[in-house]
């Protein structure tokens, strides 16, 4: 399709605001109209998503694109997987949620780093061919082009769900969100011991190592001398199940953990401070390269955490608030079915 430039005195093509390129386009189109169009992502400029429409521009001719209102969110059914360690639970022009899994970083800390950010990046490009072959499992293209940006993360042996935005503006709404701790967290983990109650919380102070490998459990009067480089760390627990080993009198808890702020490593520093040390954590639960209390749980490869559940405001319709939920993994499965089997096993 050819359309009519707009062209200078000079013979030069003019430059206009998008708006004006897009109402030229369509010009039966109400321009407040247009402008919704634009700011609700339905606007691409040679594969690139604009969000301006005063953003200001050369004749974009063919380039300019205006894509349908049904295209914003693709359909992932339960779950697309895009690779073994990562599968795609949502996906609209300014959002990504996947499900991570163990052993794979969430975002690169060095450039073209292996991440699970890089994988669905790659996927969308149409550089990754999808582990399922199909109708509806390769993206569309109007994905092919967006710029996938890191908002949170998880460890790198932690599985469950996590985000990314998919513009700008979109990053900076969903990182505001955590801010105003509006964004809920929630987690499973299997722990070694039984907490003094049902359900409660833990709140510490942390300090991140020189080389922000471990956190440090600070003191009120340590905190205060810290000053900026103390960061207050706050999780309510509540009990799931207690399982009891009765050949060695040890006791095994599976725990929902819920985060009001999100440190790095909050979780694993304050169950161990708490004396309730992750199953699996090289980091805070030193014992368990030491002895084994059952086989199966103090060797287990891991920490036994998992992001459950993800719940926000989508960053593009206000008020609008959406949940996901990542089952557990394979390995956590199997855990508790190890924890299970001991004699005088129980769930309460």
């Amino acid at each position: 399709m050819v359309y009519a430039s707009a062209i200078a005195a000079n013979g030069e093509k003019k430059e206009d605001t998008l708006l004006d390129w897009l109402l030229r386009r369509h010009p039966d189109t109400p321009k407040g109209r247009a402008k919704q169009w634009i700011l609700a992502g339905r606007v691409a400029v040679n594969g690139t998503v604009v969000r301006k429409p005063h953003h200001v521009l050369a004749d974009p001719g063919d380039g300019l694109v205006l894509h349908g209102r049904h295209a914003a969110t693709w359909d992932c059914g339960g779950g697309l997987p895009v690779h073994p360690r990562v599968t795609l639970l949502h996906l609209d022009m300014a959002l990504a949620v996947v499900n991570k899994g163990p052993g794979l970083i969430a975002v690169p800390a060095t450039e073209g780093e292996l991440c699970a950010l890089n994988i669905l990046a790659d996927f969308l490009a149409g550089r990754l061919k999808p582990l399922r072959r199909g109708p509806g499992m390769s993206p569309p293209p109007v994905y092919r082009r967006l710029q996938l940006q890191p908002v949170h993360r998880l460890d790198q042996y932690t599985s469950g769900v996590f985000c990314m935005a998919a513009n700008p503006e979109a990053r900076r709404h969903l990182i505001e969100q955590l801010k105003a701790h509006t964004m809920g967290r929630e987690y499973v983990a299997y722990v070694e011991g039984r907490p003094p109650a049902q359900s409660g919380a833990w709140r510490n102070w942390l300090q991140l190592s020189r080389d922000e490998m471990q956190q440090r459990i600070l003191t009120p009067a340590q905190a205060k001398a810290a000053g900026d480089e103390a960061k207050e760390a706050v999780t309510h627990y509540e009990v799931i199940s207690v399982f009891e080993d009765a050949e060695n009198g040890s006791a095994f808890s599976k725990l929902r953990l819920r985060l009001e702020t999100g440190r790095k490593h909050q979780i694993r520093a304050q169950a161990a401070h708490a004396g309730l040390p992750l199953i699996g954590d090289r980091t805070y639960n030193p014992a368990c390269r030491t002895r084994s209390s059952a086989v199966g749980v103090n060797d287990f490869p891991r920490q036994a955490l998992h992001a459950l559940t993800l719940t926000l405001e989508h960053p593009e319709q206000p008020g609008k608030r959406m949940s996901w939920t990542a089952e557990l993994p394979k390995d956590l499965q199997q855990l508790e079915t190890t924890l299970r089997s001991f004699s005088g096993g129980h769930r309460r």
